[in-house]
């Protein structure tokens, strides 16, 4: 009787253990993935800065592009700053196909990709398995 009492105590103290490890677990990954990467999407162009005469399109990536439609003006030299940061996914490896850029970004930091002085239109990026898109919009 003792032994069947002290197996039903060891089962239900590893029972209540792995539980609350998984659960603990479970907030902080949802709590990591919320705080990593930002969910908002900036289409005010506020996410577009002017540095010593050109403009620079700040884009963050990371499970995707954020945000993923930037809007810029036509016809001043722009620069796209994208910044990574602990990005391991398929969003590191950024493209941009009517250019003909290629880059495999850092896994965390930042890199400047000179685009010239785009016409108004739009230019659409992607990450290397075409998983996650972005669009940069240029208005007169």
């Amino acid at each position: 009787m003792q032994s069947r009492t002290l197996i039903a105590l060891i089962i239900g103290s590893v029972t209540i253990g792995v539980t609350y490890f998984m659960v603990t677990y479970k907030n902080t990954i949802e709590t990591e993935s919320i705080n990593d990467t930002p969910k908002t999407e900036i289409i005010d162009g506020s996410n577009v800065v002017m540095e010593d005469g050109k403009q620079i399109i700040n884009l963050f990536a990371k499970g995707g592009y954020q945000p993923r439609v930037s809007i810029a003006k036509a016809g001043v030299p722009t620069i796209l700053r994208v910044t990574t940061s602990n990005t391991f996914d398929c969003s590191s490896a950024l493209r941009i196909p009517s250019l003909k850029i290629a880059k495999n970004l850092q896994y965390s930091g930042s890199v400047d990709i000179d685009l010239g002085s785009p016409e108004a239109g739009a230019i659409d990026g992607l990450c290397s398995m075409a998983m996650y898109r972005f669009q940069l919009q240029f208005k007169d």
